[in-house]
């Protein structure tokens, strides 16, 4: 599956822009300011209804504007699917494929994973623990398409599971209702951690090797540290020793919520030693390592969108960047100059002003 056409209307500086893309490489050039971000935030969240720079989707909503919409057009599958994702101010953030309603699990299967690089998207590396979480169980969907609703199942139960607790613990719960919930928490718990546990050891090598061929020295590792266990007995067991805590905290302090996946160099965490530029590398390898268990499983590949990527690497490393590219799958690369893009055969160049300074075509309020 590879992304054909993508339609942005009013999503930040960008109005009726429409992009036909290769099933290959393309470069977006154009100087900082011209809307190349704008952009590729555009492709990710019309897959996705999210955007990787803000969790309020409001923000894509410019001056002037009620509403953002992103129509991306899936090619591949046994048929066409178009993806539309929006934001209004007077009626919240809609996700629809073909027309109807669809949440993300479901989108899954009909569209490849997108991925993302930007210098925002370093927290994927150095921040919190959830960011890796949910970026490794999006691997998991794209892997294991029947795995795809696992994150969300289990987010769930655990939403139920700590609603009860903090009524229990301010007097008002009925604690025999913890035996049904605790048995689904474990279940779901279980399933998720294992998916989580395969999906490291399947990266880890790839990710080591990807790593050392973008230059990044040194013993690496990709490890996965679960909060719980990986067998629903032991998980429901340690719910019931940690009852007690739960209800002094008001939710629950066990389960594959608090799992951690560490990307680690010279047996150190890279998010707290790695530098900036180790840990910029140790993020494309990770994406570069994703993107080869797909392909080498027979899976779609996912779709690369990499954001101001070249500026701060050398040339030894841009070639690199661009011939692992070039090797299979759909990518994006947004550049202030062209000529930080190497030249190689399959490349196709875009300039944002042939985009921005196009006529305005149907709006996607119009079109629906």
């Amino acid at each position: 599956m590879v992304v054909s056409l993508v339609e942005a209307d009013r999503i930040r500086s960008l109005t009726g822009v429409r992009l036909a893309l290769d099933p290959g490489l393309t470069v977006i050039v154009g100087p900082n300011g011209a809307g190349k971000t704008n952009l590729v935030e555009s492709v990710y969240f019309g897959m996705t209804s999210r955007s990787f720079r803000t969790s309020d989707r409001r923000d894509l909503i410019p001056f002037g504007s009620s509403f953002a919409r992103c129509r991306v057009t899936v090619s591949g599958g046994s048929v066409d699917h178009v993806f539309m994702a929006s934001a209004s101010r007077a009626e919240g953030n809609r996700f629809v494929m073909d027309g109807a309603r669809i949440d993300q699990a479901e989108a899954m299967s009909h569209r490849p994973m997108v991925t993302v690089f930007s210098p925002d998207r370093l927290e994927l590396v150095k921040g919190p623990p959830a960011g890796r979480r949910a970026h490794i169980d999006s691997f998991v969907a794209a892997r294991w398409p029947g795995r795809a609703s696992l994150r969300s199942a289990f987010g769930r139960i655990l939403a139920q599971r700590n609603a009860l607790i903090s009524r229990i613990a301010a007097g008002n719960g009925d604690s025999s209702q913890l035996s049904t919930w605790d048995s689904q928490f474990s279940e779901a718990g279980a399933n998720l951690s294992l998916a989580r546990e395969e999906a490291v050891a399947e990266l880890d090598e790839r990710w080591v090797e990807a790593a050392e061929d973008l230059g990044l020295e040194g013993p690496k590792k990709l490890t996965y540290r679960p909060g719980s266990s990986t067998s629903s007995e032991e998980i429901r067991e340690g719910l019931q020793e940690k009852l007690q805590n739960d209800l002094r905290l008001g939710r629950t302090s066990w389960g594959p919520h608090h799992d951690e996946i560490r990307l680690e160099m010279d047996g150190r965490q890279l998010r707290r030693f790695g530098s900036q530029g180790q840990q910029r590398m140790g993020l494309l390898a990770l994406l570069f390592a994703e993107r080869t268990a797909l392909l080498e499983t027979g899976r779609s590949a996912p779709l690369m969108l990499l954001d101001d990527v070249m500026s701060e690497l050398d040339e030894h490393r841009r070639e690199r960047l661009v011939d692992r590219l070039l090797e299979g799958g759909q990518s994006i690369i947004t550049a202030a100059e062209g000529e930080l893009i190497p030249d190689r055969p399959g490349i196709r160049r875009v300039s944002i002003s042939e985009l921005t300074d196009q006529e305005t075509a149907p709006s996607a309020s119009e079109a629906t």
